[in-house]
């Protein structure tokens, strides 16, 4: 075992034990090189490579901080809750509202839901976590019409596509369209990360048995906590 591998398995042991607690800065690559008495590349290279494996992240201005690995999400390629994706990955899911109304639809939003301007939607703004950190923040609006009963549903204890589920108007299928960005200065505050560090964003289109639209959304993740599955099938021309 190299000196590096050696070094990397007792930081990462500090870290399960708790001698390092996740969202607390390691000491620097200064002090790691007189604890351990090594080289400062030899530090920086078992740094790296826990930083790889997510147990670490470098943040500006407060150096080298613990983190969880990064969730892996599967449900870019399928129809599955918040709840069901982390409780697959090991992790405690837990949903705040930050806003739930009945609103009037944009020309925007009614051309996402195929509605004219001015009918009325849900308008559903959530905070999810995995575990107690912040992961997605997702802004969602859902034409009333269909689902006449959705004001007396709890949503931090209830899914949505559950609830649709449940109103006999389920969700059949889904677009979704990625970008990448960066955190402003709210974005940031949300999920608690810097201004300026990367973010996964999702735009989805949910359509019922009928190919109606039945939700718009938009769902910005946490680019460091969060790595995403796709599968890809080679058609027969290529």
């Amino acid at each position: 075992m190299t000196l590096y591998d050696q070094i990397k398995d007792d930081l990462l042991a500090k870290i399960k034990n708790g001698t390092y607690a996740v969202g607390e800065t390691i000491p620097s690559e200064m002090q790691l090189c007189d604890m351990y008495g090594v080289s400062r590349s030899t530090i920086r290279q078992a740094m790296q490579t826990l930083v790889s494996e997510g147990y670490l992240e470098k943040r500006r201005r407060r150096g080298t901080v613990v983190t969880l690995p990064k969730v892996d999400q599967a449900f870019a390629m399928r129809i599955m809750s918040f709840e069901d994706e982390m409780k697959r990955a090991g992790r405690a899911p837990r949903t705040k509202v930050l806003t739930f109304k009945r609103v009037k639809a944009t020309t925007e939003i009614a051309s996402k839901l195929e509605l004219e301007p001015g009918e009325d939607v849900y308008k559903l703004v959530r905070l999810r976590y995995a575990d107690d950190t912040p992961n997605v923040f997702v802004e969602s609006y859902i034409p009333c019409k269909p689902y006449q009963d959705f004001d007396a549903v709890n949503f931090e204890e209830t899914s949505l596509y559950f609830a649709m589920s449940k109103s006999g108007n389920p969700v059949e299928r889904a677009h979704r369209h990625l970008e990448v960005s960066k955190a402003d200065v709210t974005t940031a505050a949300l999920l608690d990360i810097e201004e300026g560090d990367p973010l996964i964003i999702f735009q989805t289109v949910a359509r019922d048995a009928l190919d109606s639209p039945v939700e718009y959304s938009v769902a910005t993740y946490r680019g460091e906590s969060n790595s995403f599955d796709f599968e890809v099938r080679v058609s027969e021309s290529s």
